[in-house]
């Protein structure tokens, strides 16, 4: 199945590190929201239907809550999805269409999800690696990153006009 192709379509240069940053910034704020809003949900809707409101209070009390395995899991994949569906429609999070850069495969088209879950497990690791993933593409004359390289996939800077809408 072929990809999408994003507009603008064009021959855009490379995303500069101090762009990818601000997005990333962004999209960082948009994400601690996002799993407020889903531990919230989780503690304070699931975790009540099965304990009660006294039994839940006494797991807190009790320090049950604070490493929640099946929480993490749902924050995790809470997370791939928020990323994976932007990524893979429209090549944009909503950080990276304020910075005016977008995700892309080299022929224009939108990534698909097996590049989206690279992507994401990859800058995973980039980060866990001190961010170096994200500082290799100041060595990298195409200035890639891991996750552009892992996923064969570009980060490209759109013209001004085209990603203020």
């Amino acid at each position: 199945m072929r990809n999408h192709p994003l507009s603008p379509q064009g021959p855009f240069p490379a995303a500069g590190l101090t762009r990818r940053l601000a997005a990333i910034l962004y999209d960082a704020f948009l994400s601690i929201a996002l799993m407020m809003v889903v531990t919230l949900f989780y503690q304070q809707v699931i975790l009540r239907f099965f304990y009660g409101s006294e039994g839940l209070r006494a797991v807190a009390e009790s320090g049950g809550l604070d490493i929640d395995p099946i929480l993490s899991t749902l924050l995790l994949f809470t997370l791939f999805a928020f990323f994976a569906k932007f990524w893979t429609h429209n090549g944009q999070t909503l950080g990276m269409q304020v910075w005016g850069v977008r995700i892309q495969n080299t022929d224009g088209t939108a990534i698909d999800l097996w590049q989206a879950l690279l992507r994401f497990l990859i800058a995973i690791i980039s980060w866990l690696a001190l961010g170096l993933g994200y500082w290799w593409m100041l060595w990298d004359k195409q200035n890639r990153t891991w996750q552009d390289i892992y996923s064969e996939s570009q980060v490209v800077q759109l013209p001004k006009n085209t990603h203020k809408k």
